[in-house]
Order: structure tokens, then C-alpha cells, then sequence
């Protein structure tokens, strides 16, 4: 019966498992080449120790993912600890005393909240940066008029957006919808600077944001680029002379890029990055997979399973709590790592709500790997994430069509 179930709804998406075949072999023709225009060698694999001056590995790590992401310059380091530092990093580094920053995708994701109007912490706010914002339409669409508008107006430092939803139930943003709006803020403001945190989209279309007019992009090795091996790290891509400034606050204003060692080598970065494309196209199958059985059970999902998802993630919306809650849980049983732990909600450092997160994970809490969360805050959705092979995520879509606590 549960077969039968599972067969049926793969048929129903065997044009959209084409379509994301498609896209993986693109980017992996596109990471390859980048590796082979490089000339990456073992050499590159080898780390270094204290100052790390020339750091052949990290310098050339660097210039593959600027290569491979579109961008004239990139940070990549095992230091940058998570997506949220990377953000703070480029926010601190390009913005000053009086400028504006204007978020065009309504407020930033939970964690970057006191890096822009925090109390006694060194906030933007406290060092005079000002912060505007324009909500997105339509449940998700970029609000064209008012953002040209407002760019006019205020001639902002930072023109930023927010690719994945966050803790939101919107859809995840195209770079193909973010082009013409590109195109149109540096007609108005050519000195604006177009910044887009990428966490959740890296591979799951056939281009970048920077590669449609963004000037920095940045994002977590422990989600899509790291291609569930990478240990830590972060990365931020963007042209030189962004990434000049933002390397005077991720090290010194004397040093920038000139330094940083890393003793345990970048192999795992290096084989992370070539693995992503495919790892992220067993994702989104999987995704789609329990998008498909939750609504066959009778829940919404964003978004809806005939349209091209833009980042790794799922959301399914329940009626209660409880019900996410137990979805959350059922995610953790399939664990390859601390599959018998029970997750509950907790309250989890940079979140206002308490967190659940299903995260059993050969690299901790990363969500490339299975994994699931949300806050405990009406309405109740689960983000879904990741999956290293589809016939992980298709285990626990057989379980999940057989469970009896959910509706269908």
C-alpha cells in the first residue's frame, strides 16, 4: 500500500525530477570546469599553521568559488562559524556611520535582528547605520515600483535581499526575478551596493544572483556548497572591491586577505563544492517527495510541487503544534546519526521563539544533511531541509505516508 502510494507520487513528479537533472549537470559542468581552468592540484589540499602566509589552498579555494559563483573576488573560510557571521561580516563591512541599508524582502532572518537594531552590542543602529525596508507582495513577489521608488529616494549604501524565507511561509526568490530589478537599482544608483544572502539557493537553478547584477552574495558551507562534507566555514562572493572592504572587518583593516591558516587542510572544501550540485538535486527530489505526500495527506506546502522551488527547503503548514512537533521528531528517527533522540523545543541562542530542530547529522546542524526546524509560533510550519541521497529522504517518505498521526 505505502509503495503504491510512493510510486504514485514520484510519477507525478518525474517532470520535475528532469527538470532538476538538468540543472545539477549544468552545474556540475560548470564547477568542473572552473576546477580544470584552475589547475586545482593536491598541493591545494594541504593546510598551514599560524600566520598562513601563502596559504596556497586557501588562496585558491577562494578564487574557485569567485569562478564558480560569478564573482570577481571571495572570503572562504573555515572561520567564518555559520551563514549569520558571514551576513554581520558584509554587513559590518560595507556599511558606515549615516548610510542606509534598505531590505527589499521585509525583515532579515531571525539571527541577523540584533546585528541591526541590537541594545549595547555594537549594533548597526549604534553605529549610526540606518535601516529601511519594503515587505514583499503577492506572498513572496519583489515589489518592483516601491523599491525603485524608494531606491530614488533614499540612494541607499546597501540594497539588501533575503534569498530563502526564513521563518516566513513565502517562496523562496528566483535570481531570474531578481535581474530586472538588478538592472533597474544601478540604473538609479549605481554606487548602491546589491547584496544577497544566498543561504538555501546555492545550485538549485542554473545561475547565481551574481551572476544577474548582485554585488556580494554569502552564505553557510554547512548548507549547499559544502555538499554535506565540508566540516564548517562560511563564504561570501562578491566583486573587489566589496570584498575589500568586507576583508578589513573580517580580519584588520592592514592585513584583509593577506593572512589566515587552517592546519587540517581543504580537501573536504574543495571535494564538498564539486559533490553540491548533485547532493543538491537529490535535495530538491527529496523535497518534492514529502511535499508530494503531505499533500496527498491534506496539508498546504510552499511551494506547491508544480513549481521550480528556489531553495532546499519545504514548508509544510500544520493546524497545531502538536502535529509539528511530531513531524519534527518523526524527521529525527531516520537520523543516521542520534536517530533515537527525542528533539523538543527549546529556547535556542539568536531565536525569540523556542526551536525544534531534527538535525542528526554526520556534520552538526548541518542542513544539507536530513534535517527539519521551526519555531513554536503560530502558523505552525516545518521547514523540511536537505538530504544527501534521495533514497534517504524516499525511506522517510515511506515512513511519514504510513504514519497515522497526521491527516490522509
Amino acid at each position: 500500500m505505502v509503495e503504491n502510494l510512493i510510486a504514485k507520487a514520484e510519477e507525478k513528479l518525474k517532470e520535475q525530477f528532469g527538470r532538476i537533472d538538468d540543472i545539477a549537470l549544468h552545474n556540475q559542468k560548470k564547477v568542473l570546469d572552473a576546477f580544470i581552468d584552475l589547475k586545482i592540484s593536491s598541493q591545494c589540499f594541504s593546510g598551514s599553521t599560524g600566520y598562513g602566509h601563502g596559504d596556497i589552498g586557501r588562496e585558491t579555494l577562494a578564487k574557485l568559488y569567485a569562478k564558480v559563483f560569478g564573482g570577481e573576488n571571495a572570503i572562504i573560510s573555515p572561520l567564518i562559524t555559520c551563514g549569520t557571521h558571514a551576513i554581520s561580516t558584509v554587513l559590518y563591512g560595507l556599511l558606515r556611520n549615516g548610510d542606509v541599508m534598505l531590505s527589499v524582502t521585509g525583515l532579515p532572518y531571525d539571527t541577523i535582528y540584533d546585528t541591526i537594531f541590537g541594545k549595547n552590542n555594537g549594533s548597526l543602529e549604534e553605529f549610526g547605520v540606518k535601516y529601511k525596508q519594503i515587505d514583499l507582495i503577492n506572498g513572496g513577489e519583489l515589489d518592483f515600483d516601491r523599491i525603485c521608488q524608494a531606491v530614488k529616494e533614499l540612494k541607499p549604501k546597501m540594497v539588501y535581499l533575503q534569498r530563502s524565507r526564513g521563518y516566513s511561509d513565502r517562496k523562496a526568490i528566483s535570481p531570474f526575478e531578481m535581474k530586472p530589478l538588478f538592472d533597474e537599482i544601478k540604473k538609479i544608483s549605481p554606487d548602491s551596493f546589491i547584496v544577497v544572502d544566498n543561504c538555501y539557493g546555492e545550485f538549485v537553478d542554473k545561475v547565481e544572483p551574481t551572476d544577474v547584477g548582485a554585488d556580494v552574495i554569502m552564505g553557510s558551507l554547512i548548507k549547499n556548497p559544502g555538499g554535506g562534507i565540508a566540516p564548517t566555514g562560511g563564504y561570501i562572493v562578491g566583486s573587489d572591491k566589496a570584498v575589500d572592504m568586507i576583508s578589513t572587518r573580517f580580519t584588520n583593516p592592514s592585513i584583509k586577505l593577506d593572512i589566515g591558516s587552517y592546519e587540517l587542510g581543504y580537501r573536504l572544501y574543495y571535494q564538498g563544492l564539486f559533490l553540491s550540485p548533485h547532493v543538491v538535486a537529490q535535495a530538491l527530489k527529496g523535497s518534492l517527495l514529502v511535499g508530494q505526500v503531505m499533500e496527498d495527506k491534506g496539508y498546504q506546502i510552499v511551494p506547491a510541487n508544480d513549481e521550480q522551488p528556489q531553495d532546499i527547503i519545504k514548508s509544510i503548514i500544520f493546524d497545531t503544534k502538536e502535529e509539528l512537533i511530531k513531524f519534527v521528531q518523526l524527521v529525527q528517527t531516520v537520523s543516521p546519526v542520534d536517530g533515537y533522540v527525542l528533539p523538543m523545543p527549546w529556547e535556542m541562542p539568536g531565536y525569540k521563539d523556542e526551536v525544534i530542530m531534527a538535525a542528526g547529522t554526520f556534520v552538526g546542524g548541518a542542513s544539507i544533511e536530513l534535517s527539519c526546524d521551526s519555531p513554536i509560533r503560530a502558523p505552525y510550519i516545518a521547514y523540511f531541509q536537505g538530504g544527501l541521497t534521495y533514497e534517504h529522504i524516499k525511506i522517510f517518505a515511506e515512513k511519514l505516508a504510513n504514519d497515522n498521526a497526521f491527516k490522509g
